[in-house]
């Protein structure tokens, strides 16, 4: 009996420590687990945030230059100046718009696409590539920012942030673009 209460002893403390063994490999496996999606989640923020960074100042850049050389803005530097701001811009961007490729998930990309698509309209106004009137040109920026919130609600999807971005009140509230000129020619 005693060779019998030792062996069970001996089974019983075996079987609790493999037990407490897969216990903690379970647990350190979990942790890694999340703090790589945490890595991860903070990476893909600094990518996301950095692309729309670009984004937006590639818009500003292609306002500028559409407002200079249609005489909407007087700017002290030149066109040529402002092209060549706009395409360095613009090949930043398109390095951002890769990395977020890199990072992201399908809707993410799908709506990056998109906005690099309305922006690049932007851009192609602004630069004289296609034709357009001012309508065509707020037209154009409307649906470049509209793009941007779709991207931003994608973004917070994938981040899992909660709550709506992309809704119509935020849309509806405009772009800071100049207004058509109204008796321009009578102020003289």
């Amino acid at each position: 009996m005693d060779l019998l209460g030792q062996l069970i002893t001996i089974l019983a403390v075996l079987v609790g420590a493999l037990s407490t063994h897969w216990a903690n490999h379970r647990m350190e496996r979990t942790k890694l687990r999340q703090m790589l999606l945490t890595r991860w989640d903070e990476k893909k923020l600094e990518t996301y945030s950095e692309y729309v960074t670009y984004v937006r100042a590639s818009i500003h850049a292609a306002v500028l230059l559409y407002e200079t050389t249609e005489g909407l803005r007087d700017e002290p530097r030149d066109v040529r100046d402002l092209r060549l701001n706009l395409t360095d811009l613009g090949i930043t961007q398109s390095s951002a718009f890769e990395r977020v490729m890199l990072l992201a998930e399908d809707s993410v990309v799908v709506a990056a696409h998109g906005v690099q698509e309305a922006v690049a309209a932007v851009v192609w106004q602004a630069r004289g590539v296609v034709d357009g009137t001012l309508e065509d040109w707020r037209k154009r920026n409307a649906d470049a920012f509209a793009a941007i919130n779709r991207f931003h609600q994608e973004v917070r999807n994938d981040l899992g942030v909660s709550g709506n971005f992309a809704s119509e009140v935020h849309t509806a509230r405009g772009l800071l673009l100049p207004g058509t000129r109204t008796g321009a020619a009578d102020d003289s």
